[in-house]
């Protein structure tokens, strides 16, 4: 079972466009479609599709649109009363080439009760899942360090701890390596650059030195790292070798959501048991097939065709 946890949800809102986007015009749509999402309850969806249990605890009220969608979609949801203040509304604009822009909004700011029942309402259901995932921004008034915080208090639970998140939480995270380590961190090429001094588009076209700066989280404590490439697939890193696959071609629609996909096909791999290239490979095709979608349409398992992705093993290569 997979437990997600997405403190700051929002409904999301794809805005499709017919010709690129341009600053200062007035330009029709080609369609709107409004979702409710968040990475932990991006995964979550891929959960529900994949056939695999999960559950997602969000800060939103039993009768919130947001949790009706939810449970409309089969997910099952355990929404904790949030503070006064509706979800945030996130806003893409997706064009033609598949360049996707988003306007994310704060969301309304948290408390200490509510931050408290998240933390609870996650540490009551953590015995009985496989992964927890600590995915997305925190909402307004949150430390820093409350994922950190987090990782610590799930450890005596026996779950295996993702988190995906970036800014001053990973920074603090990091900061508190070992102490904080969960199982799995997920960066893009951006966050991985962020601490550790490289640029992220060196990391990004350069899938060694990415798997050498993935290496350094390894180094304190971290025992995997999945990190996502764009274009050049991703790199995975374990004390016991680093690897990376290329996705095959496909037409870009919406990146939106890859990452999230990437990061469910790497846990559907080990929960299936399979080897950590196979892992590699399903994540990087859930990611591929997620790109290829509009607005942040997770793929189905039908959609996914890992047999077209390609392994290198970078532990040939002296990484």
């Amino acid at each position: 079972m997979i437990l997600t946890l997405t403190p700051n949800p929002s409904h999301d809102r794809t805005v499709t466009l017919g010709e690129p986007l341009q600053r200062g015009a007035v330009q029709r749509a080609e369609s709107v479609v409004s979702q409710a999402g968040g990475k932990g309850v991006n995964i979550s969806r891929a959960s529900v599709a994949a056939g695999i249990p999960t559950i997602a605890v969000v800060p939103a009220d039993r009768d919130d649109p947001f949790v009706v969608e939810l449970l409309t979609a089969g997910i099952d949801c355990r929404p904790v009363p949030p503070a006064a203040g509706g979800l945030r509304v996130n806003i893409t604009i997706s064009e033609p080439d598949g360049t996707t822009t988003k306007l994310n909004s704060p969301g309304p700011v948290a408390t200490q009760e509510v931050l408290d029942d998240l933390a609870t309402s996650l540490h009551h259901r953590a015995g009985a899942a496989d992964w927890v995932v600590l995915a997305g921004s925190l909402p307004p008034g949150t430390p820093d360090g409350w994922y950190a915080d987090l990782v610590e208090a799930l450890r005596d639970t026996g779950a295996s701890v993702a988190v995906d998140t970036s800014d001053e939480p990973l920074r603090v995270l990091v900061s508190r390596l070992p102490r904080s380590a969960p199982h799995l961190m997920k960066p893009n090429a951006e966050e991985l650059a962020s601490f550790t001094g490289t640029e992220a588009a060196r990391l990004e076209a350069d899938p060694a030195a990415a798997a050498a700066a993935a290496g350094t989280l390894v180094d304190r404590g971290v025992a995997v790292v999945l990190a996502t490439l764009g274009a050049r697939g991703a790199v995975l890193v374990t004390a016991q070798g680093a690897w990376h696959a290329e996705p095959p071609p496909v037409e870009v629609v919406s990146t939106v959501g890859a990452g999230d996909s990437s990061l469910f096909g790497y846990l559907l791999g080990e929960i299936r048991g399979l080897p950590a290239p196979e892992r590699l490979a399903l994540a990087v095709a859930y990611g591929s097939a997620a790109a290829s979608l509009p607005g942040t349409t997770i793929p189905r398992p039908n959609q996914v065709r890992p047999d077209l992705v390609t392994v290198h093993d970078l532990s040939l290569t002296g990484v």
